[in-house]
């Protein structure tokens, strides 16, 4: 058994506390160095870093302001053609194309001339008085065609509404399938269904004749002059300008589309009993005036001898149109 003596154990371990104090004194100048230069490394890093993601940021900013500024500059356009168009009073041509009629001007006025003088004649055989005989050829002739020739582009107009959000779908599943735009226009134009099929044919054939795909989609309006057909154009033009994804901001118009569409029903539906009311109230004073006449004549004739009948009548006709102009506007509602 060999023994340590405690004098030379504590000298040893001096000897190496003081060695290791001796290396970290000639190392710590390096270390300290090294520790400086790699934090300087690493805030020049984050530096560029932070400068790359500041100059992102403002590059989006910027683009959303683009496009901020283009969806401003189409929606004045729109709303200043819109005033151009409520402004200008449309042709009878333009208005049998939006019926989808295919005559010319000069055959609805030969039509509506013989349907008036049809009346006439019949008026004539029935033994009418001269003034109606006169006046219903007047009257048949020139407002009714044109009353039935504006339920036609409404109703087709409603057609329209019913089946554009379905031909925005295809629309949308063609541009996710790697079809181009012109492709997916020229599908609704050979297999949508009318009339989509017709609108979107004027637009291919427009895009022949050299005009550009939004030029052709803004054109659209004047053959089915709508806001839905107004808010597709805009789309375009702000895609073509700006860039951006097509199929998105499309598949959104068309939810947009759908959701007016529920609107209007929703709105339709809870004003149907106000609108009920104002028929009944309207047309209860004359229904009254027909039963009192039935069973009492003349009691009733008076109004039609009398000075004085006649202009209560007179002021009652006039305040029933004053009722029932302020119910319609109670119950009608823009969306």
């Amino acid at each position: 058994m060999f023994g340590f003596d405690p004098v030379v154990l504590a000298i040893v371990v001096l000897a190496a506390i003081a060695a290791g104090a001796v290396c970290y004194g000639i190392l710590f100048a390096r270390i300290e160095t090294e520790k400086k230069s790699a934090n300087r490394v690493n805030r020049v890093v984050s530096a560029e870093a932070d400068k790359a993601s500041v100059k992102a940021a403002r590059d989006r900013v910027q683009e959303m302001s683009k496009r901020r500024k283009s969806v401003q500059d189409n929606l004045k356009d729109l709303e200043k053609r819109q005033q151009e168009n409520t402004k200008k009073k449309l042709s009878l041509k333009s208005r049998l194309t939006q019926a989808g009629l295919r005559i010319t001007p000069g055959r609805f006025y030969v039509f509506s001339a013989i349907f008036g003088l049809v009346l006439m004649f019949v008026a004539f055989l029935a033994d009418a008085p001269v003034m109606v005989v006169l006046g219903l050829p007047i009257i048949a002739g020139l407002g009714l065609p044109r009353w039935v020739l504006g339920f036609l582009i409404k109703r087709r107009q409603n057609k329209f509404l019913a089946e554009f959000p379905n031909a925005l779908d295809v629309i949308v599943r063609s541009i996710k399938s790697g079809l181009p735009l012109n492709d997916a226009i020229r599908l609704i134009a050979n297999e949508g269904k009318d009339p989509v099929k017709s609108e979107f044919r004027r637009v291919v054939e427009s895009q022949q004749v050299g005009l550009s795909v939004p030029d052709a989609c803004a054109r659209m309006s004047n053959h089915m002059p709508l806001q839905e057909v107004s808010f597709f154009a805009i789309v375009i033009a702000i895609q073509s300008q700006a860039g951006g994804n097509l199929s998105e901001a499309i598949g959104n118009l068309a939810k947009v589309l759908r959701d007016r569409k529920k609107m209007k029903a929703k709105v339709k539906a809870l004003s149907m009993e106000a609108k009920a009311s104002a028929v009944i109230i309207g047309a209860l004073p004359f229904i009254v005036a027909t039963l009192v006449y039935l069973t009492s004549p003349e009691y009733m004739l008076i109004l039609f001898t009398d000075p004085r009948g006649h202009l209560i009548m007179g002021v009652s006709a006039v305040w029933m149109s004053i009722g029932i102009f302020v119910m319609r506007n109670m119950v009608n509602f823009d969306i």
